[in-house]
C-alpha cells in the first residue's frame, strides 16, 4: 500500500514539475515573440514617416501604438490559452460557448468594452497621438494609444492613463485651424488710426516670417474695448495646431518693439507721491 501511495506522490510530482516547466516556457517564447516582433513593427512605421507621399505623422504613431498593443494581446492570448489546456480541456468549452461567451465568462467585459471603444476611436478619428484633448476634467496631449488603455500627458507633466471604455466625451482642441487672439491697449491721447496702422505692419512681418505655423492673418480686428486709462484693440490668427501660443507671445513681442519704435505709449499704472514737508 506504501509503495503504491509513494508511486502516486512521485507521478503527480513528476506532473507538477512537467507542468510547471512548461508554463515557464510557454511565457518565455511568449515574451521573447514580443521583443522580437516589436522592432520589426516599430522600424516597419518609422520607415512609413520618410515616404514622400503625404503622411501624417499623428496618425502613423497613433497605428503603431495600436498595432504594438494588438501583437501583445494577441501573444499572450495564445499564450494563457495553451498554459490553460495543460490544466482542462476548454476545446469543447470554446465550441458550445464561443470566444465570445468565454471571455464574458472570465469576467472580461470591460476589456471587451475597451478594445471596442478603441477601434471606434481609431477609424473615427476622434484623436491620434500628439492631440490635444480634453475629457472629464483632463487635458493634455495624448502621448500613447492602445487597444486599451490612452495615455495622456497634461501640462505638470502628470501622466494620466484612461481605459477606452471610460471615454464618453472628448474635446479635440487640434483639429482644424487653431485661433491666436492679442489685445494690445494705447492711451488715449494716442492715434488709434495710427496705432492701427503700425500694428497691420507689425502683421505683415510676422506673417512673412512665419509661413510654416501662421495660416491666416495675423489680422487686425479693431478696437474692443474702452478702457478705464486705455483703449484696446485686439489682433487675431490662425495658425497650425498648436501653434497657437507660440504665435500669440511672438504677436505681443512684435507690436511691443512696433510700439516703442513708433513712439506710441501702451498705458500702464503710475503712482505719484506728493512729500508735503511743513514749513
Amino acid at each position: 500500500m506504501e509503495s503504491v501511495l509513494e508511486s502516486l506522490r512521485l507521478i503527480f510530482f513528476h506532473d507538477v514539475v512537467s507542468k510547471l516547466i512548461r508554463i515557464i516556457v510557454i511565457l518565455a517564447v511568449a515574451k521573447i515573440s514580443i521583443r522580437l516582433i516589436n522592432p520589426v513593427l516599430i522600424q516597419f512605421f518609422e520607415k512609413q514617416k520618410t515616404l514622400k507621399i503625404n503622411t501624417d505623422i499623428n496618425r502613423i504613431n497613433t497605428l503603431k501604438g495600436l498595432v504594438l498593443s494588438l501583437v501583445k494581446y494577441v501573444i499572450y492570448f495564445i499564450a494563457f490559452t495553451t498554459i490553460a489546456k495543460l490544466f482542462v480541456d476548454i476545446t469543447g468549452l470554446v465550441a458550445t460557448a464561443g470566444i465570445g461567451g468565454l471571455a464574458i465568462g472570465f469576467g472580461a467585459q470591460n476589456l471587451v468594452r475597451d478594445i471596442i471603444t478603441g477601434f471606434f476611436i481609431l477609424f473615427e478619428e476622434q484623436f491620434n497621438v500628439g492631440s490635444l484633448i480634453q475629457l472629464d476634467g483632463i487635458g493634455g496631449i495624448v502621448e500613447e494609444m492602445a487597444l486599451r488603455v490612452t495615455k495622456i500627458r497634461d501640462f505638470n507633466g502628470d501622466l494620466h492613463i484612461i481605459p477606452n471604455g471610460e471615454i464618453k466625451k472628448v474635446t479635440n482642441k487640434s483639429n482644424g485651424k487653431m485661433r491666436a487672439l492679442v489685445e494690445i491697449s494705447i492711451s488715449y491721447e494716442e492715434d488709434i488710426d495710427n496705432a492701427i496702422e503700425v500694428l497691420s505692419e507689425a502683421c505683415e512681418k510676422i506673417k512673412e516670417e512665419n509661413p510654416n505655423s501662421i495660416l491666416e492673418g495675423p489680422t487686425v480686428l479693431g478696437v474692443s474695448k474702452l478702457g478705464e486709462s486705455e483703449v484696446g484693440i485686439t489682433i487675431m490668427a490662425k495658425t497650425v495646431p498648436m501653434e497657437q501660443w507660440a504665435t500669440e507671445r511672438l504677436m505681443r513681442k512684435t507690436f511691443k518693439q512696433a510700439f516703442d519704435k513708433a513712439g506710441i505709449e501702451i498705458p500702464y499704472p503710475r503712482r505719484v507721491i506728493i512729500n508735503k514737508m511743513e514749513a
